[in-house]
C-alpha cells in the first residue's frame, strides 16, 4: 500500500538538531495518522506516495517545524504560586492562579526553565521552537486508517507528540 491520506504509517526515527546533536529517537515502531494532525507537513510531504521499507532524511527549518522562538512568551512569576516540589523542566498547562503576567496566552504550555528564591521563569515556547531539525525516518508499515482514526485526525500517539507543530501545539513527550 502506498502512503496517501487517510492512512496509518508505522515509523521509527532519529531526530537531531542542525548540528546532528541527538534530540529524540523512536526505536519502537509507532503508528501515526497520515493526513491528520499527527505529523508535520514537511514529514508528510516526504512520505507521500512511498511504501513500507522507505527510508529518508528530512531537514525542517523552524518555520516548518515548531516556529520561531518568541522571547515575549517568557515570563517571571512569584515562587509562592508554585508547589514546593518544583523542578526545572516541569510543564504546566496555563499560568498558575494569581499569576502576574496578564499579557501571556492562557492556554499555552509553560515549562519551568529557572527557579529562584523569589520567582520562577516560565517559557511558553515549544521546547523545539527556533530549531532546525533533521529527521531520519523509516516506514515500517502502512495500513488503511479506520473510520474512527480518520474522523479523529489522529491514532492517539500522544507519547510521541514531538512531531506535531504550532498548528497542533502538542507538548513535547
Amino acid at each position: 500500500m502506498l502512503i496517501a491520506p487517510p492512512c496509518v504509517v508505522t515509523l521509527t526515527w532519529t531526530l537531531t538538531d542542525a548540528q546532528n546533536r541527538p534530540i529524540d529517537a523512536l526505536d519502537t515502531p509507532t503508528e501515526f495518522l497520515f493526513g491528520g494532525s499527527d505529523l508535520l507537513a514537511g514529514i508528510e510531504d516526504a512520505l507521500a506516495g512511498q511504501a513500507a521499507g522507505f527510508e529518508t532524511r528530512v531537514q525542517l527549518e523552524p518555520e516548518q517545524a515548531f516556529g520561531d522562538y518568541h522571547p515575549e512568551l517568557v515570563c517571571f512569576e512569584p515562587r509562592s504560586l508554585f508547589p514546593d516540589e518544583l523542578e526545572v523542566g516541569l510543564a504546566f498547562e496555563g499560568l498558575p492562579p494569581g499569576h502576574q503576567s496578564a499579557d501571556m496566552p492562557a492556554d499555552a504550555i509553560y515549562v519551568v526553565t529557572e527557579i529562584y528564591p523569589e520567582h520562577v521563569v516560565l517559557d511558553g515556547n515549544h521546547p523545539l521552537a527556533g530549531m532546525a531539525l533533521r529527521i531520519a525516518l523509516k516506514v515500517v508499515d502502512v495500513r488503511a486508517a479506520t473510520d474512527e482514526e480518520a474522523e479523529a485526525g489522529t491514532v492517539g500517539a500522544a507519547a510521541v507528540s514531538v512531531l506535531r507543530g504550532r498548528d497542533g501545539d502538542a507538548p513535547l513527550h
